[in-house]
């Protein structure tokens, strides 16, 4: 069924973000966000998982005061947590801090102790996903910070798409960026980021579920590491 977000149907919006997924797939990151600022205003958010600022920093220097949407699932590494805390205290961004509707103790108590062992999939359905789309709902369109080059499973993120679960507009303005990149983004503009990725971790997650990664492997393998599970249901 076709409903109406703030003037347009949601077939309208998914035909404006695809346009602009082709007219928008050379330009930068900072003209990407200059588009989805222009087009949603406050309606447009930031998410951030804190491994590092950058997205978060790009978008500040688009529209100052950004929300900037984070999840705390009760289970991330206290240099994530203290990341989050930098980020809010120093950058020019408005952080907003999502949490599950259970805590680990009241899921621990229904579910049993260590749900991500036995069940990662719902652990992260409770503590992702649903949180992630209830404190969406005020939005018609996010900003992720997905690369093609972080994994085989991210390689087609296009820089402005459709999210249909969510039936939101989905911009990913450093799709095309490489490692390099980035670093070279953060030294030049002192961005924050994560300790963690200075000690072995490409990709930081909760921590339960993530370790370090070894030579030669992508990004994503510390996550879910000996699992099937690559992605945790945010982004598909």
């Amino acid at each position: 069924m076709t409903t109406v977000q703030e003037g347009r149907t949601t077939d309208e919006l998914k035909a404006l973000a695809e346009q602009a997924g082709r007219d928008l797939e050379e330009a930068s990151a900072l003209e990407i966000l200059q588009w989805a600022v222009d087009t949603f205003g406050k309606q447009f958010c930031v998410t951030s998982s804190m491994e590092d600022a950058v997205v978060a920093h790009l978008a500040s220097r688009v529209l100052k005061g950004v929300d900037v949407v984070f999840l705390d699932t009760g289970y991330h590494f206290p240099e994530t947590i203290g990341t989050r805390d930098a980020v809010e205290a120093v950058m020019d961004v408005n952080v907003i801090t999502l949490t599950p509707r259970q805590t680990v103790a009241e899921q621990d108590a229904e579910y049993g102790p260590k749900l991500h062992d036995r069940d990662p999939d719902l652990c992260c359905k409770l503590r992702k996903v649903q949180p992630l789309e209830e404190g969406l709902r005020g939005y018609r369109a996010w900003a992720t910070g997905l690369r093609r080059d972080e994994s085989p499973t991210r390689a087609d993120t296009a820089v402005v798409g459709w999210d249909e679960k969510r039936q939101k507009v989905k911009i990913s303005p450093i799709a095309r960026w490489t490692q390099d990149d980035v670093d070279a983004y953060i030294t030049e503009h002192g961005v924050l980021s994560n300790p963690l990725l200075m000690d072995g971790y490409a990709s930081v997650g909760c921590a339960p579920c993530t370790r370090r990664v070894l030579d030669g492997e992508d990004a994503r393998a510390g996550r879910w590491a000996g699992r099937a599970k690559t992605e945790c249901g945010l982004h598909g």
